[in-house]
């Protein structure tokens, strides 16, 4: 049996259900105390970023044999209990890295022109053409912070429209290939050279607020920070700061410390100018979720078709 608790590709789903018994529920997430009485006989859990896969969780399945994520992003999948217990996690990797690269793109091609949040003021009788005229992408500086294959991504269409790029990760080897046309920087350089910044690390302890208030201010003040990383990553409060203060130029978020984001969470982004916040979609796109869903229907279904 395989439970699927948040929304997949309907083809995925049906060429699922023709081998296997499937259920498919994708408001399940939003009733996380009803997964467990459904877990008896599941063999496969699929899942997005909602749905918590914890140790408690997973007691609930005696008979789960893997776990796939429609994503890439492993934070709410403990995947040391699920190792303890033999269950394979399958993420979509690559299956969404066109998505999030044209988020950031165009995220920051907003943010610089400046122009596109003027219409109820046009359509009210103003002519804001001074205020609206805006900044080009074209030879501007791209600081992508962790370089893996979505900021690889991200760089290949951001050299396409003009812009440098450089990028900090202490991970990647100096011999990859993907530092041809990208500039090895630090992470306290690249802060200061950047127009615009795009995070691409996981979260960890390391992480967890990278992103500081003293971090913000070696930032040029008119620079973008796009997060459609993991919220966390970035100090929400400081950002909020600086963006009132005039200290940064702009923002875009995808991801935020709680998701989602609630009246009481959300009072820290009030008034917050050239902000733009999405809701976690930055890798959902009508494509990459038919890439997405086919791929983790593939790998799950081979996975329980496999011999023991």
């Amino acid at each position: 049996m395989i439970l699927i608790t948040e929304f997949m590709d309907e083809a995925a789903v049906k060429s699922l259900a023709n081998t296997f018994e499937t259920i498919y529920d994708p408001d399940l997430a939003d009733r996380q105390d009803d997964i467990p009485s459904k877990l008896a006989n599941v063999e496969a859990l699929i899942v997005r970023n909602r749905t918590k896969v914890t140790k408690e969780l997973l007691s609930t399945a005696p008979n789960l044999k893997c776990v796939g994520r429609l994503g890439v992003g492993l934070d709410n999948i403990d995947q040391v209990a699920c190792a303890e217990r033999g269950v394979t996690v399958f993420p979509a990797i690559g299956a969404n890295n066109l998505s999030v690269a044209e988020y950031v793109i165009s995220s920051a091609m907003t943010l610089l022109r400046g122009a596109y949040t003027s219409t109820n003021e046009v359509l009210a009788g103003g002519w804001p053409r001074q205020a609206c005229a805006g900044r080009e992408i074209s030879g501007k500086t791209l600081g992508l912070i962790g370089f893996g294959a979505i900021a690889q991504h991200t760089a290949t269409l951001a050299r396409a429209l003009g812009m440098d790029i450089c990028a900090y990760d202490p991970f990647l080897p100096s011999d990859h290939n993907a530092w041809e046309g990208a500039q090895s920087l630090d992470l306290e350089a690249l802060l200061v050279k950047s127009d615009v910044i795009s995070l691409h690390t996981p979260l960890t302890p390391d992480t967890h607020h990278l992103i500081n208030a003293d971090r913000l201010s070696h930032m040029k003040t008119d620079a973008i920070l796009i997060n459609a990383a993991r919220g966390g990553v970035v100090d929400e409060s400081a950002l909020s700061n600086a963006l009132r203060d005039g200290k940064l130029g702009g923002a875009a978020f995808d991801v935020f410390e709680t998701e989602p984001v609630t009246l009481e969470s959300g009072t820290i982004f009030k008034d917050v100018p050239n902000l733009l916040l999405t809701p976690h979609i930055a890798g959902v796109t009508a494509e990459s979720n038919v890439r997405v869903s086919s791929l983790i229907a593939k790998t799950v279904a081979n996975h329980l078709a496999a011999p023991e």
